[in-house]
């Protein structure tokens, strides 16, 4: 049986109540690989900041196999994201979770697939499948990061006496698929303007923080070098001013996020030292972009699903300029590996 976002809040009061007589549930953790991994960082934020009493961590998937936390089991819940459910590394986390007791929620795109034989709850998320995720036309409240969110606000709401911002966080998640379609429209021209200035270039840089840190690291990773076989790295803002803006020069391009919320002001400072030493710069600001109408407590929480479905608008243009259709590989299901 599936499961769809509506679902979650119900999937969390049953796992709860299961292991109420078991000493309750005391972790969960976050696991997938690559893009599934990013797209799980929200939920990583969330529960480090807002949750007193769970434990919670943020683990590739293979990592989590080969070094399992020692108090992982049937006080656990594992939250594992797997777009088709056929990552053999997730598969074997998921396998894992199963056979140390542990709840085992598996957010996932397709209904059947080899890793849902090892699940308790398969989650399908909404997602947009046409040619380079363009049509837009997909409820963004019901995507994958928003599930894995909704599992740790549901989570937190249901152990620690309520989450005071819940309803607000609700209404935030009613709120998003306007903000990114209307934001997705307001980059199309910057877009192709960024896809003409950078298609020539072996490097692109991606920047952010906070809870939107996860969406920096997908473009990097996932698009950049997978897509696009371009030199990248994600670069956390914090951490920018103690190694690696030495690179910074006026040839280097650069994806910044500045996000609405707590981390602003991380963004902000790199941002200024950009502008001053860097000539090609690309600012997604979330401002700009619409977020701020969502409320302060949990606007934090929403960067991250803005960001990373707006980068299609540019990842579409860049690969046309370039000529690298983004389903191109050499290694990836190719070889061995």
């Amino acid at each position: 049986m599936s499961y769809n976002s509506s679902d979650i809040k119900r999937i969390i009061a049953e796992i709860i109540e299961a292991k109420k007589d078991k000493g309750g549930v005391r972790s969960l953790y976050l696991v997938g690989c690559g893009g599934s991994l990013g797209a799980l960082y929200p939920a990583k934020t969330f529960m480090e900041k807002e949750s007193a009493k769970i434990k919670s961590a943020w683990i590739n998937s293979s990592e989590f196999v080969h070094s399992t936390p020692k108090d992982f089991g049937e006080n656990s819940i594992i939250l594992l994201a797997c777009h088709k459910g056929n990552t053999p590394e997730t598969i074997q986390a998921a396998k894992l979770g199963r056979d140390r007791g542990a709840a085992v929620i598996i957010l996932t795109w397709l209904e059947e697939s080899e890793i849902v034989e090892f699940g308790d709850y398969i989650v399908l998320y909404s997602f947009d499948a046409s040619p380079d995720h363009l049509a837009g036309n997909i409820d963004y409240s019901g995507e994958k990061t928003l599930c894995a969110l909704y599992v740790a606000v549901e989570l937190l709401a249901q152990t620690e006496e309520g989450y005071a911002n819940y309803d607000k966080f609700y209404e935030g998640a009613r709120m998003i698929t306007t903000i990114i379609r209307n934001a997705r429209n307001h980059v199309a021209d910057r877009a192709k303007e960024f896809a003409m200035a950078r298609k020539n270039d072996s490097v692109i840089y991606t920047m952010g923080s906070g809870a939107s840190y996860g969406a920096a690291y997908m473009e990097s990773i996932c698009i950049f070098m997978e897509m696009q076989w371009l030199d990248s790295s994600s670069i956390h803002t914090g951490e920018y001013f103690h190694g690696p803006f030495e690179i910074t020069d006026s040839n280097r391009p650069f994806m910044i996020q500045i996000s609405e919320g707590s981390t602003r002001e991380l963004d902000e400072r790199a941002l200024v030292f950009l502008k001053k030493y860097a000539k090609n710069i690309e600012i997604l600001d979330a401002k700009e972009l619409g977020l701020s109408v969502i409320d302060g407590s949990v606007i934090d929480y929403f960067n991250h699903s803005l960001f990373n479905n707006v980068y299609p608008i540019y990842n579409h243009e860049l690969a046309a300029e370039r000529q690298h259709p983004l389903p191109t590989r050499r290694y990836m299901w190719k070889v061995e590996y």
